[in-house]
């Protein structure tokens, strides 16, 4: 970000030559025009000099600071166009699922909660959810550093931590899941991500107790891949299973939005809020490192919630896998020990297999298969217009 800050300063010169109080506009005013005309659309075009200062780099930094920023602001849509060397790039930013989450005392979030996992074979029309259930937590106030009041920045600081797994499998109770990933990413009071690596956040591992979230541990991702994700990234460190690797199981990722919020009554022209939010952000790290203590707790518990329905699924997949063991060696006892060779065959045949050994594993993979994948309707989950495949589970309900 360094490198672009002398293309931001002449860009800011040529846009704003010249510093005039601007009234802030009427919200009943401007709710009454875009109800009428639509929303309000901005155009921003610069040239660059020197086209050679384009690098694919800093193509990287912008569309992932704009996807970043979308994720928070859903109701902005957003479009980027690339003109360079006779070449026209439109990268997509998207918005098909949103949700709204309340802030106390704020202006509501809405999110971007569109999930874009494809769903398996056997999954039937309009039997996937789309999208993700934003689960906010408790605001948590933030104390400011010395050195930071010392520069002018006052009020009352908070955060607001929300998460979001995805893809949703609420519809699927039976289905075991695995968590992979854990995304952070922090906003300032304006709803503008914060970028950079973070040293709070690269150490927090240290500090976060893994055995209380009933995880193997937590790994922080190289500075190429926070570049591209646009936030922290930990990998969770899985469980060595052999047992359980067989087993349909739904990788899941866990987005946790950091919501900074500021309010100081002092503070009401734009370009003190602006000066404001860079206080905060300069000095973040120094705010962070302050509340290690009362931070490192808030995440925690936003970590436990999500990984407790997690493991509640894991015990459910240990009783359903004991039911499982029951049916299988007892329909491959009834099979072997006919004496009915009509009976036998016709067993054969229908799970097509040769022996009774290949039916044990045909019969445990279609019971696996029906039972993971039974579906229970929820009304709060997004359904998805699908195609569906011929035949993607009528051989199951045969075999069964």
């Amino acid at each position: 970000m360094k490198a672009l800050q002398p293309v931001l300063t002449d860009l800011k010169a040529s846009m704003f030559p010249c510093s005039w109080p601007c009234p802030e506009p009427d919200p009943e005013e401007l709710s009454a025009f875009t109800d009428l005309y639509g929303s309000l659309r901005l155009l921003l075009s610069f040239q660059m000099k020197d086209a050679r200062l384009l690098s694919p780099e800093w193509k990287t930094h912008i569309e992932t600071f704009l996807r970043t920023f979308s994720l928070a602001n859903a109701g902005i849509k957003i479009q980027l166009k690339f003109k360079f060397n006779q070449q026209t790039l439109e990268p997509e930013f998207r918005v098909k699922m949103k949700s709204r989450v309340a802030q106390a005392g704020e202006t509501s979030l809405s999110l971007d909660v569109t999930c874009n996992t494809q769903p398996p074979e056997c999954v039937k029309k309009g039997c996937w959810c789309q999208g993700g259930h934003p689960d906010p937590g408790d605001r948590l106030l933030l104390s400011i550093p010395p050195r930071a009041m010392d520069q002018g920045l006052y009020g009352e600081l908070s955060v607001q931590p929300v998460t979001l797994l995805s893809p949703c499998v609420l519809q699927y109770p039976n289905l075991a899941t695995q968590l992979t990933h854990i995304q952070v990413l922090v906003y300032s009071p304006s709803n503008v991500p914060v970028t950079g690596p973070s040293s709070f956040f690269q150490s927090l591992p240290a500090h976060l107790g893994c055995e209380e979230l009933s995880v193997h541990g937590l790994h922080c991702s190289s500075y190429k891949d926070l570049v591209l994700s646009g936030g922290i990234v930990y990998e969770v460190e899985q469980e060595n299973q052999e047992e359980e690797s067989s087993l349909p199981t739904m990788q899941q990722g866990l987005l946790l939005f950091l919501f900074l919020q500021h309010s100081d009554p002092f503070t009401s022209q734009l370009s003190d809020v602006m000066a404001t939010e860079a206080l905060i952000e300069h000095h973040l790290e120094d705010i962070l490192s302050n509340n290690r203590q009362a931070v490192t707790a808030a995440l925690e518990t936003e970590l436990k919630k999500t990984l407790k329905a997690q493991q509640r699924r894991k015990r459910d997949q240990e009783k359903l896998r004991s039911a499982v063991k029951v049916i299988l060696t007892s329909s491959i006892s009834i099979v072997s020990s006919s004496s009915n060779m009509d009976f036998r065959n016709a067993c054969l045949n229908s799970m097509k297999v040769r022996d009774t050994h290949e039916l044990s594993a045909s019969l445990c993979e279609s019971l696996w298969r029906v039972t993971s994948w039974k579906f229970t309707p929820r009304g709060r989950c997004y359904s998805a217009q699908m195609e569906e495949e011929e035949e993607s589970d009528g051989p199951t309900r045969t075999e069964i």
